[in-house]
């Protein structure tokens, strides 16, 4: 859409405009608490000082980034820019067809640490800088690093080259690639930082938009790189890293830098006072054995691998321990959103929802298939909805039942969302897990479950039982504690005909061996 359509919008179509001129910058945040320090007690000067004139172009916002009346906003996508997330969806359908076109002629792939620039068509931007940031894997941290601040940098690349005065800044780094908030918000901060001290006059202000899961790592990281006063540059110059990255925000690799120096064979034994125009008897320096000892020159040392060094600092927790903590305070974000958040669309599909108990008391949970939109419901809302029916539940032993009768393509989420949800979920929901019924199973869905539990959810595959009827459940259920929908119960008929029993004996063999 060309700047003159823009200008003449139906009256009331921007309605959920967010003017920036509205919004608090960081400048006007209210300080914490700061202790009073005596002078004695000061500490060396800091490398991001506090500067006002840097802090009122910064502006720290929770909400939709599609609502800015910013120049330029940032979209975070995949290589094709094909992700199923909801803020991909909102940016698409607001800004209409044309967008889609244009990245399909234009643009096809955007790859990872890559930065392209399109018109925004229908959206409130002028222009939207698609990135694709880095998957997170603790065993190449460095090359995710990297990654992540090359997206940074090509975003801040195309602000210069457009002139662009506004921008609405995206968090790249996403927990569903697995990159941790706090260690992309360093990067992401820093990189601004560095960007601002030489380009300041280039550029308006910058917007970073985050959500419920990174809006407060935002606002604790923040200040260690955009100070709000010299007391506060003081107090959280002990909480900087030891990587604050280059004069651009670039993370540095001591072991990786190049440095070359005159006539380095012979630097490593001089004293620091020799003229370096000194003559040199090379045959007696050669000649002796003791100047040239294998393993003594520098040249011959052998550095660790910095991607494992880097791994050693981040073990100084385990693994284990590091991976339960990020979890578990990504979970317990995922509950606070899911107790507040309006999940009414998804309660009215009728796809999951509680229903009686076992034979052992257990409270069981059902799952229709067929009532599950897979291509066209907010998976991000699907997921809060599962946490709020199931976290009252998972505190004890518990048994789920899914009707996978009548299912098509269009009900199979993407295989990528079931391991998201499956690494999102606390272990309580594997350990207190007892049985996983899955009624009226087909050649398909047997097999795609023996592929996720045996490559990503190894620990419930011994929990999973395919039962072909209804009648079967009944073995394990009473039939008054089952809520059924009707379709499910005329297939059964259909396929297995008006009556069938499971034996007496494989019944209560069953039933004892469920009760262990």
């Amino acid at each position: 859409m060309e700047e003159s359509e823009k200008a003449f919008d139906p009256l009331g179509a921007r309605d959920e405009t967010v003017l920036i001129e509205t919004l608090t910058r960081w400048n006007m945040t209210q300080l914490p608490e700061q202790n009073d320090k005596s002078e004695a007690d000061k500490l060396p000067s800091s490398p991001f000082p506090w500067r006002n004139d840097l802090n009122r172009k910064i502006i720290l916002w929770n909400g939709d980034i599609t609502v800015l009346n910013t120049e330029a906003i940032v979209h975070s996508s995949n290589e094709r820019m094909t992700d199923k997330y909801q803020a991909t969806k909102i940016l698409f359908r607001k800004a209409g067809p044309k967008l889609e076109e244009d990245i399909r002629k234009n643009i096809r792939i955007c790859k990872t640490g890559e930065a392209k620039l399109t018109e925004g068509y229908g959206l409130l931007a002028r222009y939207v800088i698609h990135t694709v940031g880095p998957r997170y894997n603790t065993k190449y941290i460095t090359a995710a690093e990297g990654a992540l601040y090359s997206c940074y940098r090509n975003v801040l690349q195309h602000v210069r080259e457009q002139k662009i005065q506004t921008l609405g800044l995206c968090c790249i780094h996403s927990t569903q690639r697995g990159y941790p908030p706090d260690q992309g918000a360093h990067i992401a901060i820093r990189t601004i930082r560095r960007f601002l001290e030489k380009f300041s006059d280039d550029v308006e202000d910058i917007v970073f938009v985050c959500g419920e899961d990174t809006f407060d790592v935002y606002e604790k990281t923040l200040p260690l790189y955009f100070p709000r006063s010299p007391k506060e540059e003081e107090e959280v110059l002990p909480k900087l890293p030891k990587d604050i990255g280059n004069d651009d925000g670039e993370p540095v690799i001591p072991e990786r830098q190049i440095r070359i120096m005159d006539k380095p064979t012979l630097a490593a034994y001089r004293n620091d006072d020799t003229d370096l125009e000194e003559t040199i008897d090379l045959n007696r320096t050669f000649g002796s054995s003791t100047v040239l000892e294998v393993g003594r020159h520098s040249f011959s040392h052998m550095e660790e691998n910095p991607d494992a060094v880097k791994k050693n600092i981040l073990k100084r927790r385990s693994d284990s321990e590091e991976r339960n903590f990020e979890l578990k305070k990504r979970y317990e974000r995922l509950l606070k959103r899911a107790r507040v958040e309006d999940l009414t669309e998804i309660a009215m599909l009728r796809c999951l929802y509680r229903t009686g108990v076992d034979r052992f008391g257990r409270p069981v949970v059902a799952f229709v298939g067929k009532n599950f939109p897979a291509n066209t419901v907010d998976l991000e809302k699907a997921l809060l909805y599962l946490i709020r029916i199931l976290d009252p539940v998972v505190e004890k032993d518990y048994v789920v039942v899914y009707f996978h009768t009548m299912t098509t393509g269009e009900n199979q989420p993407p295989m990528n969302f079931l391991k998201t949800v499956y690494s999102v979920l606390e272990h309580k929901y594997r350990k207190n897990l007892k049985t996983f019924y899955i009624i009226h199973p087909t050649w398909w869905s047997k097999l795609a479950t023996w592929f996720f539990t045996t490559f990503t959810a190894s620990d419930i595959k011994s929990k999973v039982q395919n039962l072909n009827g209804v009648q079967y459940l009944y073995a394990k259920i009473n039939p008054d504690q089952l809520d059924i929908p009707p379709f499910v119960l005329d297939y059964d008929i259909q396929v297995n005909g008006p009556r069938y029993c499971v034996p007496f004996e494989t019944e209560d063999k069953e039933n004892q061996q469920e009760g262990l």
